[in-house]
């Protein structure tokens, strides 16, 4: 058995993250001590390296512990797995193509602007993020 300290010190990770893990329903230690003290069994190592693997592939952590849900349901299939797969990687692609626009509204800002010791007043940059900023303030 590990206690919270051997099992963070496993898988590179703070007790406190193991904890809110533990209060987000995605682990729990296997027994207590009498002094309250957790203890982990070696699949509480899998599982962390699970949910770490998870994030990584941005999941967050309700998608993970649905994930975890699906991995202990006798009705779940792979095809379960497969469309929150699918549905993540969807929602990934539209945050790399929004951030990918906001990548090259930037680009054309600093484009425009010659840099140098203006005064900020004149600042091309600043001024069009104004504008934007007082546009959108207009709509409805």
């Amino acid at each position: 058995m590990l206690t919270i300290g051997k099992l963070a010190k496993a898988r590179d990770i703070s007790p406190d993250a193991l904890r809110y893990y533990e209060r987000e329903g995605l682990l729990a230690p296997s027994t207590k001590t009498d002094s309250g003290y957790r203890l982990y069994s070696e699949d509480a190592v899998r599982r962390v390296r699970f949910i770490q693997q998870a994030q990584a592939c941005g999941f967050t952590l309700a998608e993970i512990r649905e994930l975890l849900h699906l991995r202990q349901s006798d009705q779940a299939c792979c095809d379960d797995v497969r469309s929150l797969a699918i549905e993540k990687k969807l929602h990934l692609a539209a945050k790399i193509r929004a951030m990918q626009a906001m990548s090259a509204a930037l680009d054309r800002l600093v484009a425009e602007c010659g840099g140098g010791s203006l005064p900020l007043d004149d600042c091309p940059i600043l001024a069009a993020l104004e504008e934007v900023a007082w546009n959108i303030g207009r709509v409805p």
